[in-house]
């Protein structure tokens, strides 16, 4: 975690997944930005380790290369045996590089300039001077459909106040008027569910380049209820909004459970009654968890949990429903990789696992399809015709069919002219 980067991976696009190799083809290109690049934001910062965390990317333009990537930049401060010296600094940042691609590969320019946007304030989302262990990442924009021109941002975070305040009230705990079951707030204080307190947060756009943000209240706050709302998103289709969100069987608060996976609210706006999908579940995408079995962390699992608890759907919807999933723990080893990809069919306030997808329901490793071809034109003549004493694609052809490759020979050597 305080050593993590952003890398990125490509493929050749148009291959059948029954046709590619078993992790789906994918090479890795990569750390996305230049080495130190993102530490530019904590200049002046103490710190002892600095990572680059989860966030989203957009094309600036759809015609063009230009590619805003939100993520969340993190300093430590830590002591020999990991424990914090100073509350961990994280802080919603942008910047801004070009993709490009050849008939060999893909390659990213830029990145060099690293804009903070959003720090907690406290007011709304908590610090790390109220709450050590705070949470403040995994930044996701979009424009508004109903508003055009208007960007949004969600993110993950936690109510703000001092960690430990017992300061819930009634509407956080949920309950419907006379529920024969439901707890009062202070039984609910006294178990010390106060501690969990965490939200979607939301944010507006100041600016057309995306670089001035302002915080607006949560979206979504699960406050006695839940800890952790990670990597949150919103999806709109059919003039319904989703937001989806993952978070952990080991997040909830005392006498709540429910297992690793996606979950899902719908509404019909940003602003809205959001309600939990699937007949009030909530539950999008859930691991076969055996909910009268303790839980375990994912490093350290109770004999008895069923194994397959520890991989989880998933991190981000794509258009189309196509969902990828993660193995959370791998023989023991800390990380993680990619597993079949499995695709939603989603509609008002339900969702399905389509099993008419791949093989069951099971589609191809990290199966995501391009939906768009660009070639970067200075990259294909290279590809072409070959540089720094490499031999190009023409070439190559030239010297596989002896004498009918002369004339590919010769425009060959007129451009290397």
């Amino acid at each position: 975690h305080v050593h993590a980067r952003i890398g990125f991976f490509y493929r050749r696009a148009g291959i059948p997944a029954s046709q590619r190799p078993v992790n789906g083809g994918w090479i890795y290109g990569g750390h996305l930005f230049p080495d130190g690049t993102s530490a530019q934001v904590f200049a002046g910062t103490t710190y002892t380790e600095q990572a680059e965390w989860s966030g989203s990317a957009r094309l600036m333009n759809v015609h063009g290369n230009t590619v805003s990537v939100f993520y969340t930049d993190l300093a430590f401060n830590r002591n020999a045996n990991a424990g914090n010296i100073t509350p961990p600094v994280a802080v919603i940042t942008q910047t801004l590089g070009q993709i490009h691609a050849d008939f060999r590969h893909v390659w990213f320019t830029g990145f060099g300039t690293h804009t903070p946007l959003l720090r907690p304030d406290g007011t709304y989302y908590q610090t790390g001077q109220q709450n050590e262990f705070y949470s403040f990442r995994d930044p996701f924009t979009f424009e508004d459909p109903q508003h055009p021109g208007v960007n949004y941002m969600v993110f993950e975070g936690n109510t703000a106040g001092d960690r430990g305040t017992p300061n819930c009230t009634e509407a956080d705990l949920g309950y419907r008027p006379n529920d024969p079951h439901a707890e009062t707030l202070q039984e609910v204080l006294d178990s010390g569910a106060y501690y969990q307190k965490a939200n979607i947060g939301l944010a507006i756009a100041e600016n057309g380049s995306l670089s001035k943000w302002k915080f607006l209240p949560p979206l979504i706050s699960s406050n006695c209820v839940n800890d952790q709302t990670e990597r949150p998103q919103m999806y709109i289709k059919d003039g319904k909004y989703y937001v989806f969100t993952i978070s952990h069987r080991t997040t909830y608060a005392a006498g709540v459970d429910g297992p690793d996976g996606v979950y899902g609210f719908v509404g019909n706006g940003i602003r809205s009654d959001f309600q939990p999908m699937n007949y009030g579940s909530g539950l999008v995408l859930g691991n076969p968890t055996d909910l009268n079995t303790a839980a375990g962390t994912d490093f350290d699992p109770n004999p008895d949990q069923n194994p397959r608890a520890f991989q989880s759907y998933s991190h981000y919807i794509m258009p189309g429903g196509l969902v990828e999933s993660f193995i959370d723990t791998v023989e023991g080893r800390r990380g993680g990789a990619l597993s079949p990809t499995v695709r939603l069919q989603i509609a008002k306030s339900a969702s399905v696992v389509d099993l008419r997808y791949g093989n069951g329901g099971l589609g191809g490793y990290g199966d995501i399809p391009a939906n768009r071809a660009d070639i970067n034109i200075a990259g294909f003549i290279q590809d072409l015709f070959g540089q720094g004493g490499q031999s190009g694609l023409l070439a190559q052809a030239a010297n596989a069919n002896g004498a009918n490759g002369q004339v590919v020979r010769q425009i060959n050597q007129f451009v290397n002219q």
